[in-house]
């Protein structure tokens, strides 16, 4: 398959000459979920950062996108990815159909119907409240929900299962596991279980580069574990999650 988006040799720093990345190099395939793990402090947020053109303290060899030349903060790419940030505190004012009107004047598409979205996540009550009154799991609701409505042809989700409850993440492994049909998804999670059941493909990040990727036939839950150098796990409610 043709790549989505292609990295090479990617080093990104918040301190000079003390780099979080350094040489990383990706490919995302057309049509494929991608998952992203790594202990914390790995560099996965600032991964997402920068591919959503929010970090620019970072320098790469080659940056490519369906074959050609690309710059994260040119505004035709800007277009052609959306971000779900693991914690996001913006558009506190708009009410969850005003930002998603908002979005899709800004992406240049009609807003579709997302009743069923809005089912799946259990977000009925919360569709005309502010976000800035939502709780943390509602406010990210919103934020998916709008995600997974403008279909992408990049996706990119930091963290998504932080913060949602039961039903809401067993819907959201349901969106990722299909999201091929339209497009790209990279997710970064800490939750093997959310990696092992929905990704075709995981990418194991650590010492700031890739170290390991894994086919869906390859995965194996002690396998990442051991990639990953850890073995100290910890039991959530919807998986194991992994932790320093």
């Amino acid at each position: 398959m043709s790549a989505a988006l292609s990295i090479q040799n990617l080093n990104a720093w918040y301190t000079p000459k003390k780099p979080v990345l350094s040489g990383l190099s990706l490919e995302l395939r057309s049509h494929e979920s991608i998952g992203l793990i790594g202990l914390n402090g790995a560099g996965k947020t600032t991964l997402l950062n920068i591919l959503s053109g929010l970090h620019r303290n970072f320098h790469a060899d080659a940056l490519r996108s369906n074959e050609k030349p690309v710059s994260f903060r040119d505004k035709r790419f800007k277009r052609y990815r959306y971000t779900v940030f693991a914690e996001d505190h913006s558009f506190s004012f708009f009410t969850f159909r005003e930002y998603l009107s908002y979005v899709f004047r800004a992406y240049k598409k009609q807003v579709p119907n997302v009743e069923d979205l809005i089912g799946g996540f259990g977000f009925e009550a919360y569709t005309d409240k502010l976000l800035g009154d939502l709780s943390m799991g509602n406010r990210k609701k919103a934020f998916l929900i709008t995600a997974f409505a403008l279909k992408p042809e990049l996706l990119f989700l930091d963290e998504p299962v932080n913060g949602l409850d039961f039903s809401g993440t067993e819907f959201l492994y349901r969106l990722i596991k299909g999201y091929g049909a339209y497009g790209t998804l990279l997710f970064s999670s800490h939750i093997l279980e959310s990696i092992t059941l929905t990704a075709d493909r995981v990418l194991v990040l650590k010492e700031g580069q890739i170290s390991r990727s894994f086919s869906s036939e390859e995965m194996d839950a002690e396998e990442i574990r051991r990639a990953l150098g850890t073995a100290e796990l910890e039991n959530s409610n919807y998986g194991t999650k992994i932790e320093e």
